[in-house]
């Protein structure tokens, strides 16, 4: 099984199962012509990575550098939805879990091999496909701090929260 990662310490289920989410920040605006025509104007855009877990133990995290950046190995997948057989992957997989592909045919969802060059995917094409989607677990090289903890002495749970920033 795979595992999320901060600096390299998995975090095991003993401590929760992690519930990832990704939100996107970034210098984005959107400005208004004389006319009234909107147009978005965006400078750059990361991503903020928010896990949190309810377990037996804590996740273990004091021992890390947080004033130094942390690589963040997550496991909820991204995708990328093409009818083109070819393109880069928006973002980076994980260096231990390869891509993956799927071909819609038929109205259900098929693995189809993905060829990958760095970033760049290949994928073999499939008969009757309407469209394709390549999936892959992210990593992410992160800013953030120690995550807050909480234990509830009735039931014998630790709660934690990681707040991250992509750099």
């Amino acid at each position: 099984m795979t595992d999320v990662m901060l600096g390299g310490i998995p975090i095991r289920l003993h401590s929760g199962a992690p519930v990832q989410e990704y939100s996107t920040i970034g210098g984005v605006s959107v400005a208004r012509r004389s006319g009234g025509a909107a147009v978005k104007m965006q400078h750059w855009r990361k991503a903020t990575v928010s896990i949190r877990g309810t377990g037996w133990m804590g996740p273990g995290f004091s021992g890390l550098d947080y004033s130094q950046p942390l690589e963040l190995r997550c496991t909820k997948q991204q995708s990328l939805t093409t009818t083109a057989l070819s393109g880069t992957l928006p973002g980076t997989p994980r260096p231990d879990v390869a891509p993956w592909a799927l071909a819609y045919v038929g109205g259900d969802w098929q693995l189809t091999p993905v060829a990958m060059a760095g970033n760049a995917f290949t994928i073999t094409a499939v008969p009757g496909a309407l469209q394709y989607q390549v999936c892959w677990m992210p990593v992410f090289t992160v800013f953030c701090e120690p995550p807050p903890e909480s234990m509830d002495p009735a039931s014998n749970t630790h709660d934690w929260t990681i707040t991250a920033e992509e750099i």
